[in-house]
């Protein structure tokens, strides 16, 4: 029997501001996660928030989701609850 490796699953999120009142939710470390898509999962992220929601290449090969809109807390309890992500492996990247 083939043993399945253990991937590392370690999803980031932050947010970042744009002007004034505007600001972007950033999750890095989804595509760790194994069995998931991340355009299906951009996808569910742009209805449950009712807003513009996208996968971005980063230059360190890595890929990122940014939903419109401040999201910190609401984010990281779907991606437990829906995506079957370990709460212990979602970390809130709050001020740096």
């Amino acid at each position: 029997a083939k043993k399945a490796n253990a991937v590392d699953t370690r999803v980031i999120i932050h947010k970042i501001s744009r002007n004034r009142k505007k600001a972007v939710t950033s999750i890095v470390g989804m595509d760790t996660v194994p069995d998931i898509k991340l355009k299906d999962v951009s996808k569910a992220f742009s209805k449950r928030f009712a807003g513009s929601s996208s996968v971005k290449d980063l230059p360190s090969g890595n890929k990122e989701i940014i939903i419109q809109g401040d999201h910190m807390d609401d984010v990281a309890a779907m991606i437990v609850s829906k995506f079957k992500v370990p709460a212990d492996s979602v970390f809130l990247d709050i001020d740096g």
